[in-house]
């Protein structure tokens, strides 16, 4: 690897850059609670873990490269995140009740799995970014995306996490005042349609942070 403090300043600056990941996260900490939060950005890391293995496997070029298969990848998670949008505003509260339907956290782990590993942008970052660190001459390149790909991961979930934890603190002052209640779930619905549109449009060009 060329110039590991590079990189591991590159990948700060990346990470504190808000998008869709930490958007998801934050929603997902409001709606559900500080544990839903944090299942949730331990899902989005290991699905950043499983786009980590495909790099350095090669099947992230190959996705990449065929309008095909990165068409399904884009369009099966805007599919998602419009179901997950359904499943939140189709949810019935009895008056006065004050929280979420809360969910089991393998369920809002797995979401989160789902979340990223759908993602399109993150195969994108992957090709684009990594290989920018890649020294031909310091072994096998695999191990290197690897090495990466785990750091990564690792400076992902640390600001994942503290997303979450924050998050959860404005969900449990909002779920103590009944009035929000109604508009919590909706703006909660909003903001995965919003994510799903999104991910539509997730093309080529969009290298953007995906964190």
């Amino acid at each position: 690897m060329t110039n590991p403090l590079l990189f591991l300043l590159a990948v700060l600056v990346l990470v504190a850059i808000p998008g869709p990941n930490h958007l998801y996260i934050t929603t997902r900490s409001i709606g559900e609670g500080r544990r839903a939060g944090v299942a949730s950005a331990l899902g989005v890391e290991t699905g950043t873990v499983v786009h980590m293995g495909a790099a350095a496997a090669g099947l992230s070029a190959v996705v990449a490269a065929s309008a095909t298969a990165f068409g399904f990848l884009r369009y099966a998670g805007a599919a998602y995140l419009v179901f997950l949008a359904y499943r939140t505003l189709r949810g019935r509260h009895e008056v006065g009740e004050m929280e979420l339907q809360p969910r089991s956290l393998r369920r809002v782990y797995l979401d989160g799995v789902l979340v990223n590993v759908l993602n399109p942008k993150v195969v994108l970052f992957f090709l684009a970014f990594l290989p920018q660190f890649v020294d031909q001459g310091a072994g096998a390149v695999p191990l290197q995306i690897v090495v990466m790909g785990l750091a990564t991961a690792l400076v992902g979930l640390v600001a994942d996490l503290a997303y979450a934890v924050a998050a959860g603190s404005i969900g449990a002052w909002l779920r103590a005042r009944p009035v929000f209640q109604r508009r919590q779930r909706y703006a909660t619905g909003l903001v995965y349609l919003g994510l799903g549109a999104a991910a539509v449009f997730a093309g080529p060009s969009s290298h953007r942070s995906a964190s």
